[in-house]
């Protein structure tokens, strides 16, 4: 049998994107540029035999997976452990305006974003503990299929550190995801996954985009 083949996919572009604002459980909807790179990706994807569609339950993700799963007729079907992490009281905010008001936690979450969370907030920990059993239910109930699943930033990097065996609590610093990226990952079964296509959005890019606040400020720290 040939391994379980997942798309994962990050939701497109939101107005929160581009102000660099922390948008996890806020229901916040895809831009225009995010309905025209879902739209690029899904027709990436027509000829890529996709049997079955899931996402996270919130709107800019099931947006996404509806456009892409268009060509393919298609419904995504919502699974909560695929949401974003909860930001709690930073919803909605910039990142210099969390870092001026919420100082102490920004940097204790700064330090270590897997086991720390900031007040009514989800910690790395808390998604992995969802999203990990979500992953593997889906890929047990499909074997040897081809499934697309759209997810969030931090969700898809905490679940691929999870999965290579990569320490999570450095996720923000060493793993980047565009929006609309595609990740390719092939499962031998529910543990064991191989890693074969990460953060590419060819469909609507000429280049990989340059690195930027938006991954993390440990980038842009001077060396």
């Amino acid at each position: 049998m040939p391994p379980t083949r997942i798309y994962l996919v990050r939701h497109g572009a939101t107005q929160l994107t581009a102000e660099d604002r922390f948008s996890g459980a806020a229901g916040v909807e895809l831009s225009d540029e995010g309905r025209q790179q879902a739209a690029l990706l899904g027709e990436r994807m027509r000829s890529a035999d996709i049997t079955a569609v899931y996402s996270s339950p919130l709107s800019r993700t099931m947006e996404t997976a509806r456009i892409i799963a268009k060509p393919c007729g298609l419904e995504p079907v919502p699974v909560d452990g695929l949401r974003e992490i909860s930001h709690g009281h930073w919803e909605g905010l910039t990142r210099r305006e969390v870092e001026e008001r919420f100082h102490d936690e920004y940097v204790a979450w700064e330090e270590d974003p897997f086991t720390f969370a900031p007040e009514g907030a989800e910690s790395g920990v808390a998604v992995l503990a969802r999203a990990l059993p979500a992953m593997r239910e889906i890929v047990t109930k499909h074997p040897g299929a081809r499934v697309l699943v759209v997810s969030h930033k931090a969700t898809i990097r905490i679940l691929l550190s999870s999965l290579l065996g990569i320490d999570a609590r450095g996720y923000r610093d060493r793993l980047d995801q565009a929006p609309a990226c595609l990740n390719v990952i092939d499962f031998r079964d529910p543990v064991h996954a191989r890693l074969m296509l990460f953060n590419d959005t060819s469909h609507y890019a000429e280049r990989p985009r340059v690195p930027t606040r938006h991954l993390s400020k440990w980038w842009d720290e001077p060396r």
